[in-house]
């Protein structure tokens, strides 16, 4: 009679009882988790495989783990994870909900950045896509013979200026002067290797300094991220930004990190990164980060976006860039 009893006292109990305090006690432990690692992912050390990197590369994405988390905290009916998980997805809309705000559309500049692979099957036709915006500057990675010829040949009618050095090209409507190439090669690193260019865009609005760069890449390996030559990059690339005399700077490049990656710490230390839009360009199949970047100094960089894809493992870039 007792145990009846007790049945049916606790099948009168809501759902929305005391227990739905008492449990998911694991689930919000990891909500508090994940807001911490959004807020703070630099306690992760980079010693040891360079995972803060690694963590820092697909930060955004962990809006999936907190769904999981949600739904998870849905079956076990549990009140208690439901408002952990708010601590998150504040933390969430702090550092990526401005991205996806609308972006201002009035700009001193538009600037279209790509990686177009050295074994792109069709530069005329990544050529003709990228100038089809008519922007003002092309920066473009991974030039190879014989297809900078095609570029050159096909950007030529409305691009008159470029400059080419090494694998790294940048096309302008406007003059450009005191083009040269930048050295930003690692040490470890045998045989030629050319990667940089600077040079100075003369703009309706004044000089502007624009440099074109193409970091070492990294690979994601069992034993953690292997960057080491890439944050090695940044440092001379960031070194070279800082000792620019020129005052409006632009950085156009495939970085081969996003800005939230510390190992370009050198560079989103001394540049301004984009206000809006998250461009995922990498990989071209399935983008899930944005490692082509448009960064600048003394000039701000409003919305960004990616166009088509093209015959290369990147999707291109599109900046808009006001001048201060």
């Amino acid at each position: 009679m007792d145990e009846r009893r007790t049945w049916r006292v606790e099948a009168t109990v809501p759902w929305w009882g005391r227990s739905v305090w008492a449990r998911g006690r694991v689930c919000a432990a990891f909500a508090v988790l994940i807001a911490g690692l959004l807020a703070f992912p630099r306690v992760v050390p980079n010693s040891v495989g360079r995972v803060g990197s690694l963590l820092e590369t697909f930060l955004p994405w962990l809006w999936l783990v907190v769904v999981a988390l949600f739904g998870l905290a849905l079956s076990r009916r549990s009140a208690l994870a439901l408002v952990a998980l708010l601590l998150p997805v504040a933390v969430w809309t702090y550092l990526f909900g401005g991205l996806l705000l609308p972006g201002e559309e009035r700009s001193d500049l538009v600037v279209v950045q790509h990686n177009v692979s050295d074994v792109n099957p069709d530069p005329a036709g990544t050529a003709l896509a990228l100038a089809g915006g008519r922007p003002d500057l092309i920066a473009l990675q991974e030039l190879v013979h014989p297809a900078l010829a095609v570029y050159e040949k096909t950007l030529a009618p409305a691009y008159p200026y470029h400059a080419v050095h090494g694998t790294v090209g940048l096309w302008s409507k406007h003059p450009l002067t005191g083009d040269r190439p930048l050295d930003v090669k690692p040490q470890g690193i045998a045989g030629p290797w050319s990667r940089g260019l600077r040079a100075v865009v003369r703009t309706p609005r004044g000089e502007v300094a624009v440099y074109v760069a193409h970091l070492p890449s990294v690979r994601v390996r069992a034993s953690g991220l292997a960057s080491s030559w890439r944050d090695e990059s940044a440092g001379l690339l960031g070194a070279a930004v800082a000792a620019e005399k020129v005052e409006r700077v632009i950085l156009l490049g495939d970085l081969n990190g996003t800005v939230d990656d510390r190992g370009l710490a050198p560079l989103t230390s001394r540049l301004d990164v984009a206000e809006r839009g998250f461009a995922f360009s990498f990989p071209a199949a399935f983008p899930v980060a944005r490692i082509d970047q448009v960064m600048g100094r003394s000039a701000t960089v409003g919305r960004l976006r990616t166009l088509p894809a093209t015959g290369s493992d990147h999707l291109p870039v599109v900046g808009r860039v006001t001048l201060r």
